[in-house]
């Protein structure tokens, strides 16, 4: 049974049972025994004879091995961090429209005349209408015709989940993911009932990283956070976080915070000599224009992440560097494997991941001293909630005098998103900046969160208050005169 003070840090048993296996995978990697605990991890995950979640212990067991699989770095030949376990997708039924209960066996027959396939007949007895499966091509019309509402869409979650149409069945009925439709958001992911579809972890790469970097001294590994982090980890203070993540064998922790100061000044600049733009900061957002607006393509900022723009500054100090971002974003991990990125972010861990780490290495948090992070600006640390981005370039704009009236219009998640480059797809555009987040809520509503109850933005707002300096310009001057006096 999971303990109540895991249940504590989670939403779902589907996010306990990952972290259980990515915390075993973790300890055994450290400890270098993985290949020989192989196979009884399953038995750590599920113990006892018989069968917590499937219908036996030994498939339960091996779906087990399946997930430690994705937690080892999954399918490597795959150009997606986003994959599905086919041996744990079997519960869900195909779904689409069916007639229910309601159904009052009218005579109108409205659904009849509305279904253009001649797909709908009816019971003989209780004239109830009855959807024929084999020429029903899911259009809906049915529904709207009904007037005693009797015909729903019963949909897969990870099919609703699923906003790009990425995911269908294949020929035994499991969920396939299109890879070139799929934008990497994580939305499936979190959504999945049974866990059915995973991310893929690099958690072992960045363990070899740690080893290594103790073992030969030759670089140092530095963890970028997300500013997200400060509404994750309730049970610790943020001070004693970063100290653990410094316990785990980082060499320093930087805050992403502050390449968003950076970037922000950047498209700040951008936007008043282009006179429009989309913002580069959501990778997940970068996918969809790239895939469903070729026309705006072009009007993607050409400036990197903060994610990778705060590592690029790291390693123009330290060239023997590696860095690992650490946030809520299944996307991030995408974003690495894109060559300008990928030269500056060496892994990524999610929150999930960095608490499976804390975790196998028996650090309690909880009673470590605090570390201190105040190299960021308020603007920058607001990044991580929806509206934080346009706030912060607005800021910029006015911090460097620049004579450019912001029209923004701030994509709340993935339907917001999509009107707003709707409305700018055209020769008139309505905006002239477009703040992209695919998370509804902005980053604080990552996938890969420990807890999704929290998304009020006063969280992110507070940790921005604390913030030492107040303007991007004191930031950005900070680190770049620390940088010289060293």
């Amino acid at each position: 049974m999971v303990s109540e003070e895991i249940k504590a840090k989670f939403d779902t048993r589907v996010q306990e049972l990952k972290y259980r296996v990515l915390k075993e995978v973790a300890r055994s990697y450290f400890n270098g025994t993985l290949i020989q605990d192989y196979s009884t991890i399953p038995e750590k995950i599920s113990p006892g004879p018989k069968a917590t979640m499937r219908c036996c212990i030994y498939k339960e067991r091996a779906i087990v091995l399946e997930r430690m699989k994705l937690a080892t770095g999954g399918d490597r030949t795959r150009n997606n961090v986003v994959q599905v376990l086919k041996i744990a997708c079997d519960e869900c039924p195909l779904g689409g429209y069916e007639v229910t209960r309601n159904c009052r066996g009218c005579i109108a027959h409205r659904c009849e005349k509305a279904c253009f396939k001649k797909a709908i007949t009816f019971d003989p007895v209780t004239h109830a209408a009855i959807i024929d499966k084999t020429k029903c091509v899911n259009c809906g019309m049915c529904a709207k015709a009904c007037q005693y509402n009797a015909i729903n869409n019963y949909r897969r979650p990870c099919e609703v989940a699923c906003k790009m149409n990425a995911i269908s069945h294949d020929e035994n009925f499991a969920a396939e993911i299109d890879d070139e439709k799929c934008i990497q958001c994580g939305q499936c992911v979190y959504q999945c009932p049974f866990g059915a579809i995973m991310d893929v972890s690099y958690i072992t790469d960045v363990i070899d990283m740690l080893k290594d970097s103790d073992f030969s001294k030759k670089y140092h590994v530095y963890a970028v956070i997300a500013p997200s982090i400060s509404s994750q980890f309730k049970y610790a203070t943020l001070g004693q976080i970063i100290k653990a993540i410094e316990v785990l064998g980082f060499h320093n922790v930087v805050e992403a915070a502050l390449g968003a100061d950076m970037v922000a000044y950047k498209e700040a600049k951008e936007l008043s000599e282009k006179g429009f733009l989309l913002s580069s900061c959501c990778p997940s957002f970068v996918s969809f224009v790239e895939k469903k607006f070729p026309k705006l393509k072009e009007s993607i900022s050409e400036n990197l992440s903060p994610m990778a723009t705060i590592a690029q500054y790291i390693k123009s100090v330290d060239p023997t560097a590696k860095v690992v971002f650490i946030g809520p974003c299944v996307a991030k991990k995408q974003e690495i494997k894109r060559p300008k990125v990928g030269e500056y972010i060496d892994s990524v861990l999610t929150f999930e991941e960095l608490q499976a780490l804390i975790d196998a290495r028996e650090i309690d948090a909880s009673k470590l001293e605090e570390s201190s992070l105040d190299n960021a600006s308020y603007f920058g640390r607001i990044f991580a909630r929806s509206g934080g981005l346009h706030d912060a370039v607005n800021e910029a704009l006015k911090e460097q005098h620049l004579d450019f009236n912001l029209n923004a219009g701030v994509g709340d998640g993935f339907d917001l998103c999509r009107q707003l480059l709707l409305k700018c797809n055209t020769d008139t555009k309505p905006f002239n900046f477009i703040e992209g987040m695919i998370c509804s809520n902005g980053c604080i509503g990552g996938p890969c969160c420990l807890t999704h109850e929290v998304r009020d933005k006063s969280e992110v707002d507070k940790y921005g208050n604390e913030a030492k300096e107040k303007t991007i310009e004191d930031a950005i001057k900070y680190v770049y005169n620390v940088t010289s006096t060293h």
